[in-house]
């Protein structure tokens, strides 16, 4: 036990290594659809190998039409990347963005939510990868999500 006046010791795994998720969700059936990516990538990297997935998820689709948020990195006059995609894939994929801070309005919110209620608030996972284990095991048994909002109506 501590002496009184003495900070605790919390054993961590001593790293602050970070993995990042693009995710989707399809209006009609709520699939979710996750591309994994790295900090150093960027987020407009990671955003467009997104896109890139959806693309081919979607192949039968003419166009795929994709609602955003306002990050940055979503945006063509903000991201190079994101521009320089939709110079050669614009003609299939079509961003759509949302009010500006309105989270509410973005159905996929609610899967982070939800994902960071279950597995990643408390977890006691020693690696990145047994907490990525944990994530991906977390949407294996939880295929669709429901889309109910104000803005959307409930789902079909």
């Amino acid at each position: 036990m501590d002496e009184a006046g003495q900070q605790a010791t919390i054993e961590t795994p001593g790293t602050n290594e970070k993995r990042y998720l693009a995710g989707s969700i399809h209006w009609r059936t709520g699939r979710v659809f996750l591309t994994e990516g790295r900090k150093k990538e960027g987020g407009a990297a990671l955003f467009c190998r997104h896109l890139d997935d959806l693309r081919r998820a979607f192949r039968h689709f003419k166009v795929i039409h994709v609602i955003c948020d306002n990050a940055a990195f979503h945006k063509p006059d903000q991201s190079n990347a994101v521009k320089d995609y939709l110079k050669e894939w614009g003609h299939r994929v079509v961003l759509h963005y949302l009010p500006t801070y309105s989270p509410d309005c973005n159905p996929v919110e609610r899967v982070w939510w939800r994902l960071h209620e279950a597995v990643t608030r408390n977890h006691r996972c020693r690696t990145m990868d047994e907490l990525l284990d944990l994530t991906f095991d977390w949407f294996a048994s939880r295929t669709h999500f429901r889309i109910e909002t104000r803005v959307y109506g409930k789902s079909p």
